[in-house]
């Protein structure tokens, strides 16, 4: 199939709910779509299916001691892959999300072994982009939100800049226009008593301390 022929163009802002129920369905099928995760368009799949998640690695040519971003639009979705959502999480959450940060929470038993990667962990984000909120809701569940690019590569604003062997491997493209790019997500792991800033992006360290009402450290 030509690269135009799977590339649906959509509303960024109001997204048309025929083009995002064709998406979801490609996703529960263990599909793999581009879409318009927040600041670069990434790779959706079925978080709970583990060949569609294998799939997702093996497009990008990541190495598998690397976990996958999951997306989560509600607290049912987000219930579903974590063991307790500490109370530093809740008040993250409710001052940051959607978008802006990626919170590391304990991974429920039940997850596929390849999307945490064995470490037991799992890094979530409430999606900041109204097609990626659109396309979580119609799926019925997570979806993954790694960029897509290869491994190493820079992310992609536009469609266009997707490498194209990425392109010939995915089921879907949702092309939404171009993304604002610019700094990723702040990842932040809340696993043990005190909080844990793997990668400071859009969100500050001191922002979140002040949130959390802690003192830097």
């Amino acid at each position: 199939m030509k690269i135009s022929d799977k590339t649906i163009k959509i509303d960024p802002v109001k997204p048309e709910p025929e083009l995002i129920l064709k998406a979801a369905s490609v996703v529960r099928r263990g599909g793999i779509v581009v879409f318009p995760a927040r600041c670069l368009y990434g790779l959706a799949a079925d978080a709970f299916n583990e060949e569609a998640v294998e799939r997702i690695f093996e497009i990008k040519g990541r190495r598998s001691e690397k976990p996958i971003l999951v997306l989560a639009d509600s607290f049912l979705m987000l219930s579903c892959l974590v063991r307790n959502i500490p109370p530093m999480a809740q008040k993250i959450m409710d001052n940051f999300w959607p978008g802006g940060i990626t919170i590391v929470f304990e991974a429920n038993d039940n997850l596929p072994s390849n999307l945490t990667a064995g470490t037991g962990r799992i890094g979530i984000r409430r999606p900041g982009h109204p097609v990626a909120s659109a396309l979580a809701r119609a799926v019925g569940g997570p979806v993954t939100g790694t960029s897509a690019n290869l491994s190493g590569i820079q992310g992609c604003l536009n469609v266009s800049e997707i490498d194209p062997d990425i392109a010939e491997s995915v089921d879907l493209i949702i092309d939404a226009g171009e993304l604002k790019g610019g700094t990723g997500s702040t990842v932040v792991d809340l696993t043990g008593e005190l909080p844990v800033i793997i990668r400071e992006g859009e969100i500050s360290k001191k922002e979140i301390f002040k949130a959390l009402g802690l003192a830097d450290y």
